[in-house]
């Protein structure tokens, strides 16, 4: 039996991370694991307490609140991935609402925050074979990662894709908000102290502003196919 790897994706918001890891996943029959579904979950909790809104962040109150939040995913057959719950609620639509999208840079920048989550990053991933995808996977989550992928396309593709997939869902958005919120959310997530949002060193650089999914999804492919003959050769 050949021996599994951890693929490591990082990236930029809106570059389509989340899509290729779940379908990745899904074809090597590994695990997948969504680190921004488990940020945007604790934003979630906090925007509900009220410690995170658009004139107030309450930094100590949302430290104090950590220990109160559970978060885990509940494996879906039909999709291939899991779904996010949020002290045993399912809230995987309301986590992509625009208005956690605009928070949720803040609250992810919080040290606690993400030690509470690298942690359990880092439990869920110690078997291998998996797939998972964020900010800082392949820089601390597992920078011993076989494989490490950073995602990248143009700031106004990023925005489109993003702009599309809100509107495809119903939501009220207009695109000048969906750009301004990933260019926001850009300088945030690299500028941040606690782990900044950075290309590993030994990690393979994929920009797919011109591809689309089918395309991107191949190429990938082939690159984690290549990886894991190379480790069991």
């Amino acid at each position: 039996m050949d021996k599994k790897i951890t693929i490591a994706i990082d990236g930029f918001s809106s570059t389509g991370k989340s899509t290729v890891a779940k379908r990745l996943a899904k074809e090597l029959g590994y695990v997948y694991v969504d680190t921004g579904a488990m940020y945007r979950a604790v934003t979630l909790y906090m925007m509900r307490k009220v410690f995170v809104s658009e004139g107030n962040f309450d930094k100590e109150a949302i430290v104090r609140h950590l220990p109160f939040i559970s978060l885990r995913f509940e494996f879906d057959e039909d999709l291939g991935y899991g779904h996010m719950f949020l002290n045993d609620e399912n809230v995987e639509k309301e986590i992509r609402y625009m208005e956690v999208s605009q928070q949720v840079s803040k609250v992810s920048a919080i040290s606690e925050v993400r030690k509470m989550l690298v942690e359990q990053q880092q439990e869920m991933g110690k078997s291998k074979g998996v797939v998972m995808d964020g900010r800082d996977i392949g820089t601390v989550v597992f920078p011993d990662a076989e494989l490490k992928l950073f995602m990248t396309a143009s700031t106004e593709k990023r925005a489109q894709r993003r702009y599309d997939e809100l509107k495809g869902r119903g939501d009220d958005v207009n695109f000048d908000e969906v750009l301004q919120n990933v260019k926001d959310r850009d300088y945030m997530d690299s500028t941040r102290e606690d782990s900044p949002l950075i290309m590993a060193e030994d990690a393979i650089e994929f920009d797919n502003s011109s591809m689309g999914l089918d395309d991107q999804f191949e190429e990938v492919l082939k690159i984690a196919r290549d990886k894991i003959a190379e480790v069991n050769s």
